[in-house]
């Protein structure tokens, strides 16, 4: 068994929901693999309305009637719902389903409720139940018993570091959190735990990082409280998500649709020939991305979006595919290497500069047809070229430019080079 499907089998089970018990048993765990550095925020900490809830660990669950347990809680991560509030008592039939939920998909599998992580002050008591178990209740006084424990929750997330030789930074995030399931976040976190491994002792041009933090806070808490110098090295982000099942790989774009990242892994993915369907920015999944975009971080991601057992029980180890996962490690490791191979260009002047003034001579003229100048297909692309590098705001590769106009790198390489002569780029 690899180091990723392990790492699966040992946390799927935990409740690992924002903040408990089994949430530090994951850290600890991992600090096991990388020496990550761990992130922490206190409950006091409230951050742009957002609340961190208490730590909460479910201790016992039962639904019971004439004194038999006919439901228990603690038979999976999902079947109390998150941050549930303590409840012993006695209701009937009607006010018991108003507290139990189920997946109108399937009628075995429990679903996961997840509403009250993010809204901590409006919280009930309830379970999550299979659809046949809903059905099959009968009219009756039913027991209840929900003892959970709570204390001061914090905010942990987990980062790791490969140094390069610049300090511009290419970011791999992933969710840490969801509570007994495999596939949604946990199978992305294994997947940047083995690209990191495998970089660690190698020498790299980029920096990279890897986050692993909760879905959705944990990434606003991260980007919103890290030092402003150390956000502004970060060039673009990567979400690595549910890359474990045997649907096909997608790569969804940034809301600019032009990063760096989401170019290169479609050139090694289309070199590998790898199949894989490509959409807009929040056209497969809507997930921390938003996050990172919020802040000024163009953020693609890399999932296997859709899938059929997504938030259920049924996202399991059974789902996972070694292949799948070791498919994406390979896949990004390719992309970091395509990456490091390409030069990062720095605009250095503002508006539009008169490149035909003999200063410069740098203007891509497109002929005149009336007088019969033909438009070649390569003078037309550097002429794309050409208006597309005033418009550029944050650094780029000049491998994702020649992507982006349809020339070989090396033309590219040299016209820049020429704009760099004149100081108006920078090229590292």
């Amino acid at each position: 068994m690899s180091l990723m499907m392990e790492i699966l089998h040992d946390l799927t089970p935990l409740n690992r929901v924002i903040c408990s018990s089994d949430y530090d048993k994951t850290i600890e765990y991992l600090q096991k693999i990388l020496p990550f550095k761990v992130i922490e925020y206190q409950a006091s900490e409230e951050y742009n309305g957002w609340v961190i809830p208490p730590k909460w660990d479910v201790k016992e669950a039962k639904i019971l009637k004439d004194g038999k347990v006919i439901y228990d809680g603690k038979w999976h991560a999902l079947a109390v719902i998150s941050l549930s509030q303590r409840f012993h008592g006695k209701v009937d039939l009607q006010e018991l389903k108003q507290h139990l939920h189920y997946d109108h998909r399937y009628d075995d599998s429990i679903t996961f409720h997840f509403r009250q992580l993010f809204r901590s002050w409006q919280r009930e008591w309830g379970f999550c139940v299979p659809k046949t178990f809903y059905d099959g209740l009968q009219e009756g006084e039913y027991e209840v018993v929900i003892e959970t424990e709570e204390s001061q929750g914090s905010l942990k997330m987990l980062e790791f570091t490969q140094k390069g030789e610049l300090s511009e930074t290419f970011t791999f995030c992933a969710n840490l959190d969801h509570p007994g399931v495999a596939n949604d976040g946990l199978a992305g976190v294994v997947v940047g735990i083995e690209l990191f491994r495998r970089l660690v002792g190698k020498s790299t041009k980029f920096t990279y990082k890897l986050v692993l933090a909760q879905g959705i806070m944990g990434t606003e808490y991260y980007l919103g409280k890290l030092d402003k110098n150390e956000r502004e090295r970060i060039l673009e982000c990567a979400c690595l998500w549910m890359l474990g099942s045997q649907t096909g790989l997608a790569l969804q774009e940034s809301r600019g649709a032009d990063s760096n990242l989401e170019q290169a892994m479609a050139a090694v993915m289309g070199g590998l020939g790898i199949p894989y369907r490509r959409g807009a920015f929040e056209s497969i999944i809507i997930n921390d991305e938003y996050i990172w975009e919020a802040y000024g971080i163009p953020s693609c991601s890399l999932s296997r979006m859709p899938y059929p057992e997504y938030h259920s029980s049924r996202d399991n180890c059974s789902l996972m595919s070694e292949a799948c996962l070791e498919e994406a490690v390979g896949v990004l490791e390719k992309t970091v290497e395509l990456l490091d191979a390409s030069s990062l260009v720095y605009k250095k002047f503002e508006g539009n500069i008169c490149l035909s003034n003999p200063r410069y001579d740098l203007y891509i003229d497109l002929g005149q047809v009336a007088f019969g100048d033909a438009l070649s297909d390569e003078r037309r692309k550097m002429r794309l070229l050409m208006d597309l590098i005033p418009t550029l705001q944050r650094p780029v590769t000049t491998k994702s430019l020649a992507d982006r106009v349809g020339l070989e790198e090396a033309c590219v390489s040299d016209y820049l080079s020429r704009w760099a002569a004149k100081g108006l780029l920078e090229i590292r």
